[in-house]
Order: C-alpha cells, then sequence, then structure tokens
C-alpha cells in the first residue's frame, strides 16, 4: 500500500503535494518522493528515504516548485527502501514520471524485453518498468502511451504520470488500488484517498476499474484504456477534515447530478 498524489491548476504545486502526502503518510513510510515541471519547464524530481519529513528537509535544503506535479509515500514492495527506489520512477531520459500504488505480477518479463530493447534501469522496483514502456510508447501525446503501457500490464495498479515533452497535463489510471479525482476552482488533484484533497476541494468522483484520467488546466476528460469516453458521478464530501484523518463516523457524501467533467473526444 502507497499513497500517491498529484496536483496541476494555479497555485504552486509543491506546497500542495507535501500537504497531500502528509494525510497519506499511513500509506507508507519507507521513502517519499515528488516530481514537479518548475518554471523553465524542467522535470525536477526530489526523493529521499525514511519518513516524509526527510523529504522536506531535501527540498528545503534545495528548493523546487511548478504548477502541477506528482508525489508518493511508499510502503515498500519490490526493492529495499532505499532513495534510490524511492518514487517517482523515470525512463531513460528523464521525461517521463511515474507514481505507483499496486504491484506489477509480469514486471520481470516486461523489464527483460525492454533491456533486449536497449532500455537501461536503475532501480529494483517493479514500477520502473511502467516509466520506459510509456517512454516506448510516447509519440507526442502521452495519455495514448499510457493506454499503450497499461495494455501491457499484469496486476494491481494505481497511476499518475507527467511527461517534460507533452506538458501541462496529468495522467491518471486505476485498475485495482483506489484512485480519487478532487475538482476545484482552475485546479485540479489526484490522490488514493480522499483525506488528501478535503483542504483543497470537497467535489471528487472516484476512477473506476479500467478508467484514465487526463487533467489539465482546463479540466479533467475520462476516458476507459481503449479510448471511450466514461462518464462518473461527482460527490461532494461532508467529512470533517481532521475526523477524517481519525477515522471518525462523519463519512456521508452528497451526490450531485453534474457529470465529473467533458469525457474526451
Amino acid at each position: 500500500m502507497c499513497g500517491i498524489v498529484g496536483y496541476i491548476g494555479k497555485r504552486r504545486a509543491v506546497p500542495i503535494i507535501l500537504d497531500g502526502l502528509r494525510r497519506l503518510e499511513y500509506r507508507g513510510y519507507d521513502s517519499a518522493g515528488l516530481a514537479v515541471l518548475n518554471d523553465s519547464q524542467e522535470l525536477v524530481v526530489r526523493r529521499a528515504s525514511g519518513k516524509l519529513r526527510n523529504l522536506e528537509e531535501v527540498i528545503r535544503m534545495d528548493p523546487v516548485d511548478g504548477a502541477y506535479g506528482i508525489g508518493h509515500t511508499r510502503w515498500a514492495t519490490h526493492g529495499r527502501p532505499t532513495e534510490e527506489n524511492a518514487h517517482p520512477h523515470s525512463d531513460c531520459h528523464g521525461d517521463v514520471v511515474v507514481v505507483h500504488n499496486g504491484i506489477i505480477e509480469n514486471y520481470i518479463a516486461l523489464k527483460h524485453q525492454l533491456e533486449a530493447e536497449g532500455h537501461v534501469f536503475r532501480t529494483e522496483t517493479d514500477t520502473e518498468v511502467i516509466a520506459h514502456l510509456v517512454e516506448k510508447h510516447l509519440h507526442g501525446n502521452l495519455e495514448e502511451a499510457v493506454r499503450q503501457a497499461v495494455r501491457q500490464l499484469s496486476g494491481l495498479f494505481a497511476l499518475a504520470i507527467i511527461a517534460r515533452s507533452d506538458p501541462n497535463k496529468i495522467v491518471a489510471v486505476r485498475s485495482g488500488p483506489p484512485a480519487v479525482i478532487g475538482l476545484g476552482d482552475g485546479e485540479y488533484f489526484v490522490a488514493s484517498d480522499v483525506p488528501a484533497l478535503l483542504n483543497h476541494t470537497r467535489d471528487v468522483f472516484f476512477l473506476a476499474d479500467g478508467d484514465l484520467a487526463l487533467l489539465t488546466p482546463d479540466g479533467v476528460q475520462l476516458s476507459d484504456f481503449e479510448g471511450r469516453p466514461v462518464k462518473r458521478q461527482v460527490s461532494h464530501i461532508l467529512w470533517d477534515p481532521i475526523l477524517a484523518e481519525k477515522g471518525g463516523s462523519l463519512t456521508v457524501a452528497a451526490s450531485l447530478p453534474s457529470p465529473a467533467a467533458p469525457p474526451s473526444s
């Protein structure tokens, strides 16, 4: 079990990502990391082993920020709980970065295939194969590359992915582990669980298995792994954030009649 957070919008991304990771640290405390596209259009990654405060210290010593990015807090499954194995993971050229909750069952076969094609791996994790698969299929359109990649995966995964070469978007997918999308005022979020979002928005919807969400500064578009448009019901969360973090009982959500977002074309 790991925690993922993503943000795209008008505000600075790093404080929002760190706040979300703080509220998801119960999902993993072996390591933490984040990636943002900074104001110079550089994709920058910061990672640290151990608890989230270690990542916060890394960022304090070597600041970074941007308008959008993704973050992760890890409970180690494949690979030791080291900085090297901390998420986000990247491809050969540092263009694609991925955060992942779940287990890729066929990662060894995929890794051998990708290595035979010339890809160079740097970690012991199953997640790194996802970054390389997206790299392999990325020809200018991140969401299509992700669709191609996830069709090759066996196992369980919730993912958030960004790419320097196709900026101003976050692609989130679900096949098994939970993933929730938050809808704000000109800003959009993805997370493993609702408490990560409650300080920023109460309007959310949950991805279903086989959903792909494209988050941009203009909104959220939903489709399945084959590219067909889908819709999900938005809920307005009435939870109290403090009680939610403590497992309180005020967990009532009111469904809204409007769709989550316009479907993708």
